[in-house]
């Protein structure tokens, strides 16, 4: 095998890269003091707690107007019932009444 010499119109990789220093990293911020961090996860302990007891206690006052309008409308129609019962009897016993004397007048005055 022959060896060709080196061409030098040819660029090498070292020639098309060059070497370039990395791009510095920024510098890391300043942690922040333990007070603040101790604050800010308070803050949001207190955030989920609050929102955890709030979507509960929606739940317990929604079932309790629930239970309680279950309560009051079911009492309500067993008045509401009793009412038209007895306003219904009433009626019934009228209009009998009155059926019954207008047979015995008609009667009455089909005899004389």
């Amino acid at each position: 095998m022959s060896q060709t010499p080196f061409d030098a119109s040819i660029p090498v990789l070292t020639e098309v890269f060059a070497d370039e220093p990395a791009a510095t990293a920024p510098a890391p911020a300043a942690p922040a003091a333990p007070d603040d961090d101790w604050a800010r996860l308070e803050r949001q302990v207190s955030e989920r707690v609050l929102h955890a007891l709030q979507s509960r206690t929606d739940f317990v006052l929604e079932q309790r107007v629930r239970d309680a309008m279950a309560e009051v409308l079911d009492r309500a129609l067993k008045d509401l019932t009793s009412e038209i019962r007895a306003g219904l009897h009433q009626t019934l016993e009228k209009i009998v009444a009155r059926a019954v004397a207008q047979e015995i007048a008609h009667l009455q005055t089909l005899k004389k």
